[in-house]
């Protein structure tokens, strides 16, 4: 039996229209960014369905009316199914890895007819149902080893399946359910981790081939060693709380190496590297014979981290060099400043940072973009749209876009925030997740900040299979937080 307690209106008084709202605006806002990308000097038709922005409004009206499907289901559906939903995509995951038709070097499009789909678009919220359903388990412990394993687990499968298409950039957005692993307690230490390892393999490679003054010392190495050293020092305060062992870390540390510059610059020049390989292998022996003599585990994993992060820093070459693909090292060197090729690899952020520049303050006006009508920017209505934004919109319009994604940001949170169960909490921070990384790398490989890495930019980017994902995901999340007031008996 179930009794609504606070208001006798049925279900749509209940959904959180400020959300709703923003997710319309988003939508106009995406397809006049699709239409000004897409439009070519003499079209007179731009809702003809044989243009991409009148497909595009298919694809919008079709989300809409799969929005409201959504929200006539009960929100116990969505828990009573999650694993199902989830082992349904899985499988279809693992089938479009042998799917014959190749698009842009990726197996990641099902084609039917006419029409295609991306299942990696559907792999999201249903892996953010499966997920929310696993932690919202009696008995599930993120600080159990055993549980986070397998929580990991939920999340890396639909990853490895979708690196195995060839698509990597979709395969990279899982990443974004650790931010929701550790509002649900999963231990900072394993978010610091992940942020150590891109400082090192940012300033190590970027730096590799720098030398420190006269010596033979590499600054990339130098500068990543001194780093793991200081973070070891720093975790020991941090979490074995003791102040004299931390000072007497980067106490030797700091001065053995500075020594050993002095050395290499005024008497005989050396690779300072191998000094501090030298501390290196002091802080383990002195960690392990802490943890050993003491018992605190803490000790442990504060040597796990200071071997792993070299270990780490050492096969980052190896791994940018042998591993990815070319096209992917490429991409990672102009990022790294390591490459311009702007006729290359670098073209797209080049000729998106000029679209976005030549906007100004107000923008060109609508259909009136220069470098997007004459089809300077590669991909620009799909993961490039944001520039169209730029230069037909200006600084205006861009912020207002960005206002929007943070609208939004905050409903979510709030919505998340207000749920009486843990399924509804939990789902709703993979979905905060999941919004925050697109918008965080999509605007930031358009601005070149980031590694372009292929992803859509939420209700912009041009496509059904994106826009539809989007919408199931913050619409079952909508639907869920719609019958957070439903007392059941």
């Amino acid at each position: 039996m179930e009794k609504q307690t606070d208001n006798k209106n049925g279900i749509l008084r209940s959904l959180d229209w400020w959300t709703i709202g923003i997710y319309l605006a988003l939508l106009a806002f995406g397809w006049v960014s699709v239409c000004g990308a897409s439009y070519t000097y003499g079209d007179t038709d731009i809702i003809s369905l044989s243009t991409r922005s009148g497909m595009q409004i298919v694809w919008i009206g079709t989300s809409i009316c799969l929005g409201f499907v959504l929200l006539m289901l009960d929100d116990r559906f969505y828990d009573t199914f999650a694993y199902i939903i989830y082992a349904a995509l899985l499988l279809l995951l693992f089938a479009t890895i042998f799917n014959p038709h190749e698009i842009k070097g990726s197996r990641s499009w099902l084609v039917l007819g006419p029409l295609r789909l991306q299942p990696a678009e559907f792999a999201k919220f249903a892996t953010a149902l499966a997920v929310a359903k696993l932690m919202s388990t009696y008995g599930f412990n993120m600080h159990r080893w055993k549980d986070f394993a397998v929580a990991c687990a939920v999340v890396v499968t639909p990853m490895l399946f979708i690196v195995m298409q060839k698509e990597t950039g979709s395969a990279l957005v899982y990443v974004a359910f650790f931010l929701m692993f550790y509002r649900e307690g999963m231990t900072g230490s394993v978010l610091f981790t992940g942020v150590a390892m891109v400082i090192y393999f940012v300033v190590g490679i970027r730096y590799e081939q720098t030398y420190l003054l006269d010596t033979d010392t590499s600054v990339g190495k130098f500068a990543v060693l001194q780093l793991v050293h200081l973070f070891s020092g720093g975790l020991v305060y941090v979490y074995c709380k003791d102040k004299r062992q931390t000072w007497t870390i980067i106490g030797y540390s700091v001065g053995i190496t500075l020594l050993a510059f002095l050395f290499a610059v005024f008497v005989i020049p050396f690779d300072i590297v191998w000094v501090q390989l030298a501390v290196s292998a002091a802080l383990v022996g002195y960690l392990f014979y802490n943890w050993m003599s003491t018992g605190i585990k803490h000790y442990l994993y504060i040597l796990v981290f200071t071997l792993g992060s070299i270990m780490f820093f050492y096969s980052a070459d190896y791994v940018l060099n042998d591993v990815m693909e070319p096209h992917q090292r490429v991409r990672i060197n102009v990022l790294l400043g390591l490459d311009q090729d702007l006729a290359g690899a670098g073209y797209n952020v080049h000729q998106s940072e000029i679209a976005i520049g030549s906007g100004g303050l107000l923008g060109k006006g609508f259909l009136n973009g220069t470098q997007t009508k004459l089809k300077f920017v590669p991909e620009q209505d799909t993961d490039f749209i944001f520039c169209t934004v730029g230069e037909e919109e200006g600084f205006i319009g861009s912020a207002s876009v960005l206002l929007l994604f943070l609208g939004l940001i905050f409903r979510l949170i709030k919505m998340a925030e207000r749920q009486t169960f843990k399924f509804g909490r939990v789902y709703g921070y993979c979905v905060l997740s999941i919004f925050l990384f697109h918008v965080f790398i999509n605007v930031g490989m358009v601005l070149g900040l980031t590694p372009v890495i292929g992803i859509p930019l939420p209700f912009f980017s041009y496509g059904g299979s994106s826009l539809w994902g989007f919408t199931i995901l913050l619409f079952i999340f909508l639907r869920i937080d719609a019958g957070r007031n439903l007392v059941r008996e």
